[in-house]
């Protein structure tokens, strides 16, 4: 899915150049390059690229950075927290979960209209959600084994957050407030409230009977763990098939493993399955890939069809905000239907 910027680059490096010269106290001779938007981007953040030089002492620094900017208009959740993803990376940077460095989190909306990180930008490459990497993009011209090992550094690469000892490492900052609610309990909740806010007042059948089966049907007495959020590989950078980093962080929390899990899988029957293609040769299947998930945690899932329900309601909810956005943008007419029927909801 992309967007299209309405932002003013040039403004946006000016006013970025000014910011980094307070930030680099001490550095001269301070280049930022023009900005250039990624192939795609998403609608809860604008990304952008640019190169930084800067002189300090004898030395001349140069990095390929990343700025990330907070979507300000029509905004896909109705609450973002920038700041937790940004402390939810630095953690990380402790531990085997390979993610970029966050060098600076600004949270003052003056500087460029919004709250804003920047991040060391990671060479690689990302299988492509538009279009599904099963039906076009370099992963149908890549070998077949190069797609079996990309498919194993993303599961390991999974399979390594959920094996963290998330209170150890600092994410104590994401458990229950204190209401004594499971963490699927909380995570129902916020999505029902996240699904009415998007719903507008519309009827949404397939959403409203989806989520009344998944609160009669939640599971109990699950392992929690940190969980991704937004687990798949379109969300890795991969090097000769290998995941170098691990992005996208805005729906991070703790729960059980199987929701990371059942979005991974359902996100990749999405761009196979939900467009009527077959998985391309090379790719694990999913029985596959059960067993080497549990292989590398020891967790035997036992509730993925639930879970697997509960990722299509999530990704319905989202795709209604999307589609709002869409006719918004004028790529959709107002009366489409697309924000009801859409391939998640029809999954």
């Amino acid at each position: 899915m992309t967007a299209r910027p309405s932002r003013d680059l040039a403004a946006t490096r000016e006013a970025l150049s000014a910011w980094l010269e307070r930030r680099l106290e001490g550095a001269s001779d301070l280049s930022v390059s023009e900005l250039s938007a990624p192939g795609a981007t998403g609608f809860s953040n604008q990304t952008l690229f640019f190169d930084l030089g800067y002189a300090r002492g004898e030395a001349r620094i140069e990095e390929s950075l990343v700025l990330r900017i907070q979507s300000t208009e029509n905004q896909v959740f109705p609450d973002y927290d920038l700041d937790k993803q940004t402390r939810t990376m630095r953690l990380l940077e402790k531990t085997e979960v390979p993610v970029p460095r966050v060098l600076w989190y600004e949270p003052d909306a003056s500087v460029l209209g919004a709250p804003f990180y920047v991040m060391g930008r990671i060479d690689g490459k990302i299988p492509t959600d538009n279009p599904p990497y099963h039906v076009a993009g370099w992963l149908t011209e890549a070998p077949e084994v190069e797609r079996e090992r990309l498919w194993w550094s993303g599961v390991e690469a999974l399979a390594a957050i959920h094996r963290l000892d998330w209170r150890a490492v600092g994410f104590g900052f994401l458990e229950d407030p204190g209401d004594g609610r499971s963490p699927l309990a909380i995570q129902l909740d916020q999505y029902r409230r996240y699904f009415e806010w998007a719903a507008r007042g519309r009827r949404h059948p397939t959403c409203e009977n989806a989520l009344a089966w998944l609160q009669r049907n939640a599971p109990t007495g699950e392992p929690i763990v940190l969980q991704w959020g937004d687990a798949r590989i379109g969300n890795m950078i991969f090097q000769d098939g290998r995941c170098a980093a691990v992005l996208d962080w805005e729906m991070v929390t703790i729960g059980s493993p199987e929701a990371d899990l059942a979005w991974f899988l359902f996100l990749d029957a999405h761009h196979s399955q939900g467009v009527n293609v077959p998985r391309l040769a090379g790719f694990p299947s999913r029985e596959a890939t059960l067993a080497r998930y549990t292989e590398l945690t020891g967790h035997l899932p036992r509730h993925l069809p639930y879970y697997q329900a509960f990722a299509a309601f999530r990704f319905s909810v989202i795709m209604m905000r999307v589609a709002q956005q869409f006719v918004a943008l004028g790529l959709l007419p107002e009366n489409s239907d697309f924000e009801t029927n859409n391939i998640p909801s029809r999954m």
